[in-house]
């Protein structure tokens, strides 16, 4: 249950590699890293799965590149299919969450004969987001904050981290991201992701559709999220050719694999198997 580093698409990331069976990758996002999943991990293990959980570029124990260009999610889907290479892995079950959502949807879309069940948490697919309006603009406020290199690494800094403990409405889990955070220049690659994937400028350019994802698909929404509306969840159906499901949990968060961790692994178990 110790993470090890493993090298792919030029840099080494920091993964958790367990068990044996039908190979189940699980991606975190902001602030986040592998740790995210451990409540879920325990379960699969014992469920007869294999489980591969990386800190993606930028996170956790991972290398984290220079350039904010490093972290457009292409990179991050050229490492996953690089790591599943790695690992003689051809073809694994996805669960992924947030950012690590944003790229689970692109390794489904442009690689689906490597995704047999795909499960997306609190992120829907990304046509079905960049379609659900203002109402969720307005809830990604903080993504414009995000592009002022050097300003917002101090705003969230300033007084003890206080605006990021009021960015996650002061969560549990704050220490930990503090903690990680804290590393030399892990703040600057975790804020790397917002400045490569959602500048303004993409507001003037012309949107790129992406495939539907052919596999079965479960999306799961928790009605705590302040940051993504359950409308673009739903509207996920639009972009799915697979059978697709949607759950909605209550009395959670954004971070529901934290909040509600049972209810979390019922759904997906019951889903995966």
């Amino acid at each position: 249950m110790t993470p090890g580093r493993i090298a792919v698409n030029g840099i080494k990331l920091n993964v958790l590699d367990a068990g044996s069976g039908q190979a189940v990758l699980l991606l975190h996002g902001f602030p986040d890293s592998h740790r995210l999943w451990r409540h879920q991990v325990p379960a699969l293990l014992e469920a007869g799965m294999r489980v591969i959980v990386p800190d993606l570029r930028g996170f956790g124990d991972s290398d984290r590149p220079g350039h904010v260009d490093a972290y457009g999610l292409m990179e991050s889907v050229q490492d996953i299919a690089a790591l599943l290479d790695t690992l003689s892995v051809p073809r694994a079950h996805v669960v992924c969450h947030d950012f690590g959502a944003g790229v689970g949807w692109l390794f489904a879309a442009m690689h689906p004969l490597r995704v047999d069940r795909f499960a997306a948490l609190s992120v829907g697919h990304l046509n079905a987001i960049r379609q659900s309006g203002f109402d969720q603009r307005a809830m990604s406020w903080y993504m414009l904050l995000f592009q002022f290199e050097g300003l917002a690494e101090d705003l969230l800094r300033k007084d003890d981290w206080a605006f990021l403990r009021d960015w996650g409405r002061h969560h549990s889990e704050a220490e930990q991201w503090i903690a990680d955070l804290s590393r030399p220049g892990a703040l600057t690659a975790a804020l790397n992701w917002y400045r490569a994937n959602q500048h303004p400028r993409r507001l003037l350019a012309p949107p790129v559709l992406l495939p539907p994802v052919a596999a079965p698909t479960l999306t799961i929404w928790s009605s705590g999220d302040v940051y993504l509306n359950e409308s673009q969840v739903i509207r996920t159906r639009e972009f799915v050719t697979g059978p697709w499901r949607y759950e909605r949990v209550e009395g959670a968060s954004h971070w529901l694999q934290l909040d509600r961790p049972a209810a979390v692994n019922r759904l997906l178990l019951d889903f995966l198997r």
